[in-house]
């Protein structure tokens, strides 16, 4: 893939941009349509140490540090990855959203006995995957072009893990914001599968979300702030009388620390904390700002 590289207009973003242009695109028309926002593709700003992917300068959605490609340098990424405390061993993920592949390459390094599937709506997103250093697909690595809620509607029961990072320009991709995709999500679950989903903007435009995870997973429902990004995670659990034992699970989060070097105590005890002052409550009651 050939990119068409234009120093970065933004006075508050530094490097190099990354544009899917012909070499022969006018680089002050480009110009002028990313400061005014009818820039209408995503694209890639190269600062030499990370590489960060635009929808608009207003939503960021992944950051990439050049010299380990692998971490997860968002803190918002890493807590979706808190699952493991619930799901240490997942044979089956899915994640909706690759954006630039963070949490896909993240889990395609660490679980190396699960199968990994990402569908990706916009074909622009998946032509920056070579500038993303996501792997090649293989037999445990699928990646597909496509609507993520028709792929969790025929796709085959036993789910362990689905992931949701689904943004447009506006914010969620409100295709995934209703009732029937969390009850097909439900259905495709394993009986102890987990959904996390990642909710960003004003906490009062995904309280809606928020309850029909809960109708639907019959309030079996966590969600942590991410004040780093401005972001909630949710997680929702299919397990019938879900009941964490949370001493065995912040015991676990030290084993899942030294494994994979995220800071998985701190998740154990923000999900804890959340889960008994009953935050996706407040969320849905509009008690959060």
């Amino acid at each position: 893939m050939i990119y068409f590289d234009l120093p970065s207009p933004f006075d508050t973003e530094v490097g190099t941009l990354k544009l899917l242009e012909p070499p022969h695109a006018s680089a002050s028309a480009l110009r002028a349509s990313l400061l005014d926002e009818s820039y209408d593709k995503p694209f890639v700003l190269d600062d030499g140490q990370l590489r960060y992917l635009y929808f608009n300068t207003r939503l960021m959605q992944s950051a990439m540090r050049i010299k380990t490609p692998d971490s997860l340098d968002l803190r918002y990424t890493q807590k979706m990855m808190a699952f493991l405390l619930f799901h240490g061993r997942p044979r089956r993920v899915v994640l909706l959203g690759l954006g630039g592949g963070s949490l896909l390459k993240f889990c395609y390094r660490r679980l190396p006995g699960t199968h990994l599937t990402a569908v990706e709506l916009s074909p622009h997103v998946l032509a920056f995957r070579e500038l993303f250093l996501v792997p090649p697909d293989d037999e445990r690595l699928s990646i597909l072009q496509g609507d993520g809620a028709a792929y969790v509607e025929d796709a085959e029961k036993g789910i362990d893990v689905l992931l949701v990072d689904t943004f447009d320009k506006e914010g969620f991709a409100p295709e995934l914001a209703k009732r029937e995709f969390f009850q097909n999500a439900w259905d495709k679950l394993s009986g102890n599968g987990v959904l996390v989903v990642n909710l960003a903007g004003e906490p009062g435009s995904y309280a809606g979300l928020v309850g029909e995870v809960m109708t639907v997973f019959d309030d079996q429902v966590i969600v942590v702030s991410v004040p780093e990004d401005g972001n909630h995670i949710l997680y929702a659990f299919k397990a019938r009388n879900f009941d964490p034992r949370w001493r065995t699970l912040h015991q676990l989060a030290k084993e899942l620390k030294a494994r994979h070097g995220l800071d998985f105590p701190r998740f154990a005890e923000l999900l804890e904390r959340a889960s008994k002052q009953g935050v996706a409550r407040r969320l849905l009651a509009g008690e959060l700002r």
